[in-house]
């Protein structure tokens, strides 16, 4: 996400696979980087299985790690990632034959934080996949432990952060352990089950997605359900009313009750908007970065990671700001529903996964928050006055898109409002819904218009409208026009 300022009077709009803000407090302006990438997998077809050993320093800034993936699905065209800073020790086939695998790595497809890695067949032409796969290795990574000398200029969602106290990662797009990604259908493997004993001496809790916190130095934590892996463990105390669980709240008793109940009415609001339910019990990180002048919030669901200091991390939700801050929460929440239960691939995914959750988020803000979403909407169209990109229709690739930051938090939600204005609140909700429900191999162009024209069954205003937002080089100026209209 972009840089986007925030002021008593109200917010414009998202980040970076986050948001850098302007936060205006006491008349002091504050950076404030909200990454909002959305961290789940891009479909969830496979549940590959992980079983082994995590051993973990806070105070080394360590990783050693022996590992075994199973129950991998037949790919012919694939990669293992996993994390760039981990040096490999080996990979071994276990089965259907037990011998170390000679690699390579494909530098043309690493993705953030991670390398490539796939195992010649013996042509030395195609790929070879075992059944399953051991991976062990290491990796020794910074310890940002003050802000006087020790900490680094910049901190991000990608990156295995060792703050002194603490370690934090998200699962895809740290990679910190290996897993499968497919090629042809553009598919990550990396929510997966699994058996793993984690081991934390310098910790006294230890945390990974599907798990309860554990308050102890090492356990066996194991997961039938598939999850991205995030992970955080170290010096902390956590707290579970039920409700929501905080892991480092540092919070009063009221403080965490009042927090509750706003998560509490808005999976209520989006439940009864969507009528899916909204299962599970939110968990909540409140941390630090490894940088002084930094703060954002990311999701791996369940757990939304919320990183600042003092009261530009999770303070700010018990603050006079806190009608800032609510949208943020309430973004992250609409996660569940767009990255969860619907995940998305192809080169539009993006754009629908974080540009529908910001849309409820803002529907969610109109109708508890009117002053706010008031200024919200207000900053967010001033600043696509001069925007330009090509239309929908013609996004093929994700070079396509010249400003991602923009054409997710920005374009993406404000398309969505105009189209809102042509066909009502109530066939928005359903839409909304039918994309969620619909199964389609790739949520692509056909995905998202064959959602829309089956849920108007009107073949006029469905075309109005594709005309007019999805295929038009002036949807841009269409949709504000049509949002500045009465």
């Amino acid at each position: 996400m972009e840089a986007e300022t925030i002021k008593k009077s109200g917010a414009s709009s998202k980040s970076l696979m986050s948001r850098r803000n302007f936060l205006k407090m006491k008349s002091v302006i504050i950076f404030i980087t909200l990454f909002l990438f959305l961290s789940f997998p891009t479909i969830v077809l496979s549940q590959v299985h992980l079983i082994g050993k995590v051993k973990i320093s806070i105070t080394e800034g360590t990783f050693e790690c022996d590992l075994t993936m199973s129950n991998i699905p037949r790919i012919q065209d694939y990669f293992i990632l996993l994390n760039a800073g981990m040096n490999v020790l080996h990979f071994r086939s276990k089965s259907p034959n037990d011998f170390v695998l000679g690699y390579n790595k494909s530098n043309q497809n690493s993705t953030y934080e991670a390398l490539a890695y796939f195992f010649p067949d013996n042509t030395g032409q195609g790929k070879f996949l075992p059944q399953e796969i051991q991976v062990r290795y290491v990796g020794k990574f910074p310890v940002a432990n003050d802000t006087i000398q020790n900490f680094s200029r910049h901190d991000w969602k990608g990156n295995i952060a060792f703050n002194g106290y603490s370690v934090r990662t998200d699962g895809f797009q740290t990679a910190w352990y290996p897993y499968l990604y497919d090629v042809e259908n553009d598919i990550r493997h990396d929510r997966v089950t699994y058996d793993i004993e984690l081991i934390c001496e310098d910790c006294s809790t230890i945390y990974i997605n599907g798990n309860n916190p554990v308050n102890s130095t090492s356990a066996n934590l194991k997961s039938q359900i598939p999850y991205e892996l995030a992970l955080f463990c170290g010096k902390f105390d956590f707290m579970d009313n039920g409700n929501v669980v905080i892991l480092n709240p540092q919070f009063s008793e009221d403080e965490i009750q009042q927090f509750s109940e706003i998560v509490t009415e808005y999976k209520k609001y989006y439940e009864h908007k969507l009528n899916i339910p909204y299962n599970g019990s939110p968990v909540f990180v409140n941390t630090t970065p490894t940088s002084i002048r930094n703060a954002w919030l990311f999701v791996s669901f369940p757990t939304n990671m919320i990183i600042g200091w003092g009261e530009y991390g999770m303070r700010a939700m018990f603050g006079e700001h806190q009608n800032l801050y609510k949208p943020f929460i309430a973004h992250e929440l609409g996660h569940y529903y767009f990255g969860t239960l619907k995940v998305f691939n192809s080169a539009l995914g993006d754009m629908m996964g974080e540009g529908f959750a910001e849309y409820i988020s803002l529907k969610l803000t109109e109708d508890l928050l009117s002053e706010q979403y008031n200024n919200m909407l207000s900053n967010m169209l001033k600043s696509l006055e001069n925007y330009k990109t090509k239309p929908i229709s013609q996004i093929a690739s994700i070079t396509d898109i010249e400003n991602r930051n923009i054409f997710a938090y920005r374009y993406a939600p404000v398309i969505f409002l105009a189209i809102e204005k042509e066909i009502g609140k109530d066939n928005m909700w359903k839409w909304l819904k039918a994309i969620i429900e619909t199964k389609s191999e790739f949520t692509d162009y056909e995905f998202l218009t064959s959602t829309l024209k089956n849920t108007l069954n009107d073949s006029e205003k469905f075309n109005f409208i594709e005309n007019t937002y999805f295929t038009s080089e002036n949807s841009t100026e269409n949709a504000l026009k049509r949002l500045n209209s009465n």
